[in-house]
């Protein structure tokens, strides 16, 4: 099925947007890491915590964005013709 403009607009819009987002939560695990010098073993429980949740978080994003990649055919793939 093919999308108009509009929608493929909008299908964009929403791909940055979960980008940007996946981007921020990367981030805040990186800082968490680096706080904890690499290493997961050296978190605290709050921190071990709050690494796993924006972790669990941050896959969710990234199985997202790979919809929308394939919805936009960013894949490299030939479109489907169904």
């Amino acid at each position: 099925m093919k999308a108009n403009n509009g929608e493929q607009l909008a299908l964009v819009r929403r791909y940055r947007q979960l980008v940007e987002a996946y981007e921020a939560l990367d981030g805040e695990i990186d800082e968490l890491l680096t706080a904890a010098r690499g290493k997961t073993e050296r978190m605290s429980a709050a921190d071990l915590r709050q690494y796993r949740e924006l972790a669990r978080k941050r896959t969710e994003l990234l199985n997202d964005m790979r919809q929308l990649e394939q919805a936009l055919n960013l894949t490299g793939d030939e479109p489907s013709t169904n």
